[in-house]
């Protein structure tokens, strides 16, 4: 059917209002007035009227003039006549006719209107189907209610790389599963399929594998039920696409996800998984599950003096160790930096974690050569079992991340399991860092001073500053719990500065032939700041430096790379004298006297008990480093004299000074200042 023009229709309108106007002349003209004549004219143009509202619907407005004009003919002739009743009624049998054509043709326009819409909307669609199917990555499927393809979308042929003539009629279960159709080893996907066709359930975003020229692809699947006028299953009609490069994507974000991109081991979130997995295993099954942490020793030192590129390959030739140790029953994988960890799916007995600690300990601990350097690192590891040492994953990281802290805190290479224990010593740090956050501002800490005699003469030469603390609820607390974890919490900074600048503000009163020594850590040495603390303290307190000895441990060369020799080269510049504490309880101790300029040595208290046990390693230590020390010009402090044997032995053996409980115990400044008064005294009386 053609739609009329604009033209077309006022064409057709015109020629209704000529054709009413000839059908009016006979009623105006040519009547006279017998009733026959009346009701024959009167007959037909009514029924012309008529029939033209009921059958001229295209032309609404030429139907209406066409009406209105034969109804005025009528009615002016039965008014030329006296017939009032007769024009009245024509008047409004002729209303009645034009409101007919002005409905009838309302409702001819409206179907026409929706006939061309519902007309364009199947032009558009067919063009967007033709357009789809032409350059879309999508295509269409339809089957009928055996399962069987029908109507196949040259697009759907192509991705399964056949002829279409191949498809039509084959079912598409069979086409989908390809080769292992015969065998019936269906993907889940597959399967899925089969159960939605089976119940005649729409399916949106089913995704499965299908075998395309040897290569799997993977196919996502959507598709509707179709029925008949009567409900009668005719079969379905969907759509399909290939997301095999999508599905690939999100397959390498989940592995970046999860898996560790400078070693390829899993990460932390994969390890959180999997041993959440093991506990709920454990649970379930009331059986174990182990958490082993690994934390690398001596790798700092790599990355300051080597850099992190070495560093990180370094990291990569661990993980091959760590990979080849591992079996099924064990998750290996990189918690960040040089922490790596190991879930134990199933533990049968402690025996096997600690083997496998072991054989870690010693993988690790093997000589790497990185880019001709030759690397030696070790690895200290703590371990839980689950869930006997945690009920959760989190619960079980924290014992074995606290029994690694004590291995890490006995020197490193070592396994501990978790005990209770451990857990309480932790709460108990926990408690003593927060009670030291607000000791020094609470005026909690006081010094205290061991005297230094000479070995010749028992005059005093100096004194040992001692931090001492106590709190208003637990009391006296000793020096050994609560050093270390002000080190740890990053508190001795502060800590340290105050007692410099108290010690320097209290010897400037002393007589100037007296020093006083402060131990310094080697978190105090690794502050660029620490220099210009020293020089505060110095300058405030009007100390010469030469009266400032400052006391080192071998741990702070342990430390390479934080720059501690040259801080200390800078601290022997401003006239300070160094002392290194504990000598020979380290490791290459006659190595760090290159290091930097010491002008003493103090030798070990453990050295001195056991030369006065005559013990002969004990004696030919001591012999050799007052040796040593006397080639250096070094002078030498025996600590830990306690009875004038020992006094006598100590000085038989050469050491320049002492220290110990003989010539006095720790003692407020006070105290102190007192018993350099009474040696004045002694020595003026003599």
């Amino acid at each position: 059917m053609r739609s009329a023009t604009r033209t077309e229709l006022h064409r057709e309108t015109i020629a209704l209002f000529a054709s009413g106007v000839l059908w009016a002349v006979p009623p105006l003209f040519f009547v006279k007035g017998g009733i026959n004549e009346i009701l024959v004219i009167w007959s037909v143009l009514s029924s012309l009227a008529a029939a033209a509202a009921l059958v001229l619907t295209v032309a609404p407005l030429g139907t209406m003039l066409f009406i209105a004009v034969l109804g005025a003919a009528l009615s002016a002739m039965a008014f030329n006549l006296g017939l009032t009743m007769l024009a009245s009624a024509n008047i409004v049998f002729t209303m009645m006719l034009a409101g007919m054509a002005f409905l009838s043709g309302k409702r001819f326009i409206d179907s026409m209107v929706s006939d061309q819409a519902l007309t364009e909307k199947k032009e558009v669609v067919s063009l967007l189907l033709r357009e789809f199917e032409d350059t879309g990555a999508d295509w269409l499927w339809q089957t009928d209610a055996a399962r069987c393809l029908t109507h196949v979308s040259p697009r759907f042929a192509s991705a399964l790389g056949v002829e279409l003539a191949e498809l039509e009629g084959k079912q598409l279960l069979r086409i989908l599963a390809g080769e292992s159709w015969e065998a019936g080893n269906f993907a889940s996907g597959l399967r899925e399929l089969a159960e939605k066709l089976k119940r005649r359930e729409s399916f949106a975003d089913l995704i499965l594998p299908v075998k395309i020229a040897g290569a799997t692809r993977w196919w996502e699947l959507s598709a509707s039920p179709r029925f008949d006028d009567r409900g009668a299953f005719l079969g379905f009609r969907g759509v399909g696409s290939d997301v095999t490069a999508q599905r690939d994507s999100a397959d390498k974000i989940n592995r970046l996800a999860r898996y560790d991109t400078l070693t390829g081991l899993p990460n932390r979130m994969m390890i959180n998984e999997t041993l959440a997995r093991a506990m709920q295993h454990a649970e379930q099954w009331r059986s174990q599950c182990g958490f082993m942490m690994i934390d690398l020793d001596r790798f700092k030192a790599v990355n300051d003096t080597l850099g992190h590129p070495i560093g990180d390959r370094l990291l990569s030739r661990v993980a091959e160790r760590l990979r080849q140790l591992m079996t099924e029953n064990e998750l290996c994988g990189r918690l960040g930096g040089d922490e790596f960890a190991v879930v134990l799916l199933d533990v049968r007995d402690q025996s096997r974690v600690d083997a496998l600690a072991h054989a870690v300990i010693e993988a690790l601990t093997r000589p790497y050569e990185v880019d001709q350097h030759t690397l030696y690192i070790g690895a200290s590891v703590g371990s839980a079992i689950g869930p006997r040492d945690g009920r959760t994953a989190e619960m079980l990281i924290r014992s074995a991340d606290l029994a690694l802290y004590r291995s890490k805190d006995a020197g490193g290479g070592k396994h501990n399991c978790y005990e209770p224990q451990l857990h309480a010593n932790a709460e108990e740090r926990r408690t003593l860092e927060i009670a030291l956050r607000s000791a020094l501002e609470k005026g909690e800490f006081h010094l205290v001073y061991q005297p230094v005699v000479s070995a010749d003469d028992s005059a005093i030469e100096g004194f040992e500053t001692l931090l001492r603390w106590t709190h208003p609820e637990m009391g006296v607390i000793p020096p050994y719990k609560f050093i270390t974890v002000a080190e740890d919490a990053r508190l001795i900074a502060p800590i340290g500065e105050w007692v410099l600048r108290t010690a320097c503000e209290e010897a400037v009163n002393w007589p100037s032939t007296v020093r006083v020594a402060v131990n310094v850590s080697a978190e105090q040495l690794s502050d660029p700041n620490f220099v210009t603390a020293v020089i505060s303290a110095l300058s405030h307190s009007g100390l010469p430096p030469h009266r400032l000895e400052l006391e080192v441990t071998e741990s702070v060369f342990l430390r390479e790379g934080t720059g501690a020799i040259a801080i200390l080269d800078q601290i022997l510049g401003l006239g300070v004298r160094l002392a290194l504490d504990d000598f020979g309880t380290g490791y290459s101790s006659l190595g760090y006297l290159r290091k930097t300029q010491f002008s003493t040595i103090k030798i070990d208290r453990s050295f001195v008990q056991g030369a006065a046990k005559k013990s002969a390693e004990s004696l030919a230590i001591i012999r050799a480093v007052v040796a040593m020390a006397d080639s250096l010009g070094m002078t030498t402090t025996a600590e830990g004299a306690e009875t004038e044997e020992e006094f006598e032995m100590i000085r038989e053996l050469g050491c320049t000074k002492v220290q110990g409980y003989l010539f006095g115990k720790p003692m407020v400044a006070e105290e102190a200042r007192k018993l350099m008064v009474r040696a004045q005294q002694r020595r003026a009386a003599a």
